[in-house]
């Protein structure tokens, strides 16, 4: 029986456009994620480093950008978050069947954007729905490794076996069940965080 659920934020909630930074730097010579590149991205994630100080490296690789086309480029990867997703976990809350956490990776320029194009009002609806808000670059871990959910399982008291993680990254649920969590690896495109309850 499904006591808990721990739900993905992108392309789980919002829609995102995964691509859209790539094309955005094309511009100013981006041709693909170097292993610097790489690491640089991780470390944000992970909290390593601040925004400036992330935004100061990212600019050394392409010096035409402006800092304002880089977080422009940045956040391009951020689509809309549909009512109807807000709405069916606002019920779900409700029905007080469930305990609730969000786990995403992500960083403070996205959560910054997202904040503002959701407004404040409907971002604290969301949050507020959530026993604990886990963000990866609050707590210097990130998905898949096993550390996170090890983390979010032992501070909140939660049986693996009783715990859905759903997320959008086969990586991330994979490694969810290899610690005996049961998992929904969500298609997107194909299906909807709406459909949850055939998962309960």
């Amino acid at each position: 029986m499904i006591k808990n659920i721990i739900l993905d934020f992108g392309d789980v909630f919002i829609n995102l456009d995964k691509p859209a930074t790539a094309r955005e730097m094309i511009k100013y010579g981006f041709s693909g994620v170097t292993p610097e590149l790489s690491l640089l991205f991780s470390a944000y994630e992970k909290g390593a480093l601040d925004s400036q100080k992330f935004l100061d490296q990212v600019s050394g690789y392409f010096p035409e950008a402006k800092e304002h086309d880089l977080v422009q480029a940045w956040n391009a990867i951020l689509k809309d978050f549909p009512d109807e997703r807000l709405t069916f976990l606002e019920q779900l809350a409700e029905e007080n069947q469930h305990r609730l956490f969000l786990l995403s990776n992500t960083n403070d320029l996205h959560i910054e954007c997202v904040k503002e194009q959701m407004g404040m009002e409907k971002f604290n609806r969301f949050k507020e729905v959530f026993e604990v808000f886990y963000l990866s670059y609050e707590m210097g871990m990130s998905k898949p490794d096993a550390e996170i959910f090890e983390f979010v399982l032992e501070q909140n008291g939660l049986n693996p076996s009783e715990t859905l993680f759903v997320d959008d990254t086969k990586e991330n649920t994979d490694a969810a069940a290899e610690l005996g969590i049961q998992t929904w690896n969500l298609l997107v495109g194909h299906e909807d965080i709406t459909q949850l309850k055939r998962y309960l």
